[in-house]
């Protein structure tokens, strides 16, 4: 426990603070309209091209680039009857080799983009395939690169929002208060959070900031609890995360007489990450969002079995958009890889769970519904396994 405090408030000393390892960057979509896309030849080998970070000056991004061309080969492994021509392009972790990478996988031809990591990245390399005419699949998470050519596939604050506050309303904690760090980050997921109260028909009890540091988040305690008093606020929804000022949060506000379930806390991050969160007081009873831990399970044995060490936790992304154009191309529509192909409404099956690409360029994923209970990870309501059914 205290140790995830200390690194809590060292990081909250620096709060460079993101919600998640790619980060956000505003940047304007590709251009492509919607319905546009190659042709391909579903009888040979669809030429893909994967951009990750390999000669990076940091060693993080070649162990991640590394992870993601293993599952792209994993998945490719696993299809059934449909063969990929996988080319790798380095991007050094930068937006124009990024866009270089992606004129020579085009001129090599390639029909779809699967990657880069990063947002910047995945802006300019779409704008250099939108003029080609061929989709990208990238790894980021951030919405505002997503649009026209450019698909990202990393999970985002609004499908994660509106699934807990879904469960949330549907289990008598409609009156939802949200707390965020004054970041671009943090106030990105408070607006995704206040846009899934609106459209799940639940009520926006209050809401309270505070300043990136550790004497910005003591200030807020008292306002906090104050306000989730006289709201009568059912839950209390955060955008914080175990590196940065949650476990802080979790600590002062149980001792101010805020204790979850009563109000209900409420995590847009994983709260179960690093393992040694879950000792933590104020976080028993909590409720977060996770993938589907049947699946995740599966693929981490898998991709262990086969390469020796366990998968980055971004890898999964690169299998499914493998699993996605593979399932895409067994179709044998020559125009599978095209945006109405891409954006099937019945979506893919994934390593995580469930997933579809929508027009606007995000994603929907199935995600679980947990909780901590005597210091360990309880799911309370599973992920659904097919769009249309329970968290949709």
């Amino acid at each position: 426990m205290f140790a995830v405090l200390r690194a809590a408030r060292k990081s909250l000393a620096k709060f460079a603070l993101g919600l998640s390892l790619l980060g956000l960057v505003a940047c304007d979509p590709g251009a492509l309209p919607v319905g546009g896309g190659p042709t391909i030849n579903t009888t040979k080998p669809v030429p893909v091209a994967l951009l990750v970070p390999y000669e990076s000056s940091s060693a993080g991004d070649i162990a991640l680039a590394t992870s993601l061309e293993n599952a792209a080969r994993l998945a490719m492994a696993d299809l059934d009857g449909v063969s990929i021509d996988l080319r790798v392009y380095p991007t050094g972790g930068q937006a124009e080799r990024a866009a270089s990478a992606t004129s020579q996988a085009i001129a090599d031809g390639a029909k779809i983009i699967l990657g880069p990591v990063y947002g910047g990245s995945a802006k300019l390399a779409g704008l250099t395939a939108a003029n080609a005419g061929i989709n990208v699949l990238s790894f980021s998470n951030n919405p505002e690169i997503a649009g026209g050519n450019v698909f990202i596939l990393g999970p985002t604050f609004d499908n994660t929002a509106t699934r807990l506050v879904s469960y949330a309303r549907a289990n008598g904690k409609g009156r939802i208060m949200v707390v965020n760090g004054n970041s671009a980050a943090e106030n990105a997921g408070a607006s995704a959070i206040k846009s899934a109260i609106s459209r799940q028909g639940a009520t926006l009890a209050a809401e309270q900031s505070f300043e990136m540091s550790q004497q910005g988040v003591v200030q807020a305690i008292q306002p906090i609890a104050s306000k989730a008093r006289s709201s009568n606020a059912d839950a209390i929804f955060f955008t914080s995360g175990n590196d940065g000022a949650m476990p802080l949060l979790a600590q002062m506000l149980p001792e101010n007489g805020i204790r979850s379930p009563n109000p209900q806390y409420i995590g847009l991050q994983r709260w179960n990450v690093p393992a040694s969160a879950l000792s933590l007081p104020g976080l028993q009873d909590s409720w977060f969002a996770i993938p589907d831990q049947q699946l995740t399970a599966n693929f981490s044995g898998h991709y262990s079995a086969t390469y020796g060490q366990a998968p980055h936790a971004l890898a999964g992304l690169a299998y499914d958009g493998i699993a996605a154009i593979g399932a895409l191309v067994k179709s044998g529509d020559q125009n599978a890889l095209t945006v109405q192909g891409l954006t099937r409404n019945s979506g893919f099956v994934g390593v995580n769970g469930i997933f579809r690409l929508r027009t606007n360029g995000t994603n929907e994923r199935g995600l679980s519904i947990a909780t901590i209970q005597n210091n360990q990870v309880i799911e309370i309501d599973p992920a659904p396994r097919a769009f249309g059914g329970a968290g949709f």
